[in-house]
């Protein structure tokens, strides 16, 4: 529950920030006649986020269980390519995050303003389109499927009362130290979540090495004890691990964490207040 809790929390305050953004541009630059087409965008991408978390959870059903493992496979390698461009995306922009927006707004609301429409659901539409990709990809024998509802619900809940907090001035979020520190945890997850797509692919026989595993700590960590439990919805632990889940677990690692080290920084290092993206906006 906790992996979903984190790829909702943040990539639902990553979409709310942008629609914050948005509203309050317009609102300095007096077009509040334009706010119900960001609201239009929004609603749109909510609805497409839905119908992609439906086809991923009933699309599969009636299907051969080799088809069922490849399509799950190849959608956890997949969801692993867009969350792992999402954090270095994120890593990369997020310090100009809120100029770069009020350029977009300033030609998307030129004439009747309805290219607003489509600034919003591509802005909100691939948070929510990426979020269900990766929530579906992260249930396992581990986790139900109301678990991982449940938590990246409560996920996005939070962000959504962290936006309303930073939009009032009430509280203040260093947001890259935020970014930087989830964009670690979730390439964790993400290196997880790729385990996962490669025991279905092995398991379906695309991939070589299915039952030969690098080693088996099932006796000491139960699958189904709390521990084994809590790191299985963390981190999606695999006890059993095939030498290709482990080899794939460490190259992504091993690459990942150096890149987006290197593209970050100190996670404390030109610290950026949640608010300066909305003050920015609105001064």
């Amino acid at each position: 529950m906790f992996a979903n809790y984190l790829i909702g929390l943040r990539e639902g305050l990553e979409a709310a920030l942008i629609v914050g953004i948005l509203i309050a541009y317009l609102v300095k630059i007096d077009r509040r006649d334009l706010l119900p087409r960001i609201w239009t965008g929004v609603g749109v991408a909510i609805l497409a986020s839905l119908t992609t978390g439906a086809a991923l959870t009933f699309g599969p059903y009636g299907l051969s269980f080799q088809a069922t493992e490849i399509i799950g496979g190849m959608l956890s390698l997949i969801a692993v390519g867009f969350v792992t461009w999402m954090i270095f995306w994120m890593g990369r922009t997020a310090r100009d995050l809120s100029r770069n927006l009020r350029t977009g707004v300033d030609r998307a609301a030129s004439g009747a303003g309805w290219g607003l429409v489509l600034l919003a659901f591509l802005s909100v539409g691939r948070e929510g389109i990426e979020t269900a990709l990766f929530v579906w990809s992260t249930v396992g024998p581990r986790s139900t499927g109301t678990e991982a509802v449940t938590g990246v619900l409560l996920g996005i809940a939070t962000a959504v009362v962290l936006e309303v907090l930073i939009y009032r001035g009430l509280i203040t979020i260093n947001l890259t130290a935020f970014f930087t520190w989830t964009g670690y945890g979730l390439i964790v997850v993400a290196a997880g979540v790729l385990v996962y797509g490669i025991g279905d692919l092995q398991e379906a026989g695309l991939l070589p090495g299915w039952g030969v595993t690098a080693f088996d700590v099932s006796a000491a960590i139960p699958p189904t004890s709390w521990y084994g439990t809590l790191l299985g919805g963390t981190v999606n632990f695999t006890p059993a691990p095939t030498w290709l889940q482990l080899g794939g677990w460490l190259a992504y690692v091993a690459v990942s964490i150096p890149l987006f080290a290197r593209l970050t920084g100190r996670p404390t290092a030109s610290p950026i207040p949640a608010s300066a993206p909305l003050s920015g906006a609105t001064s």
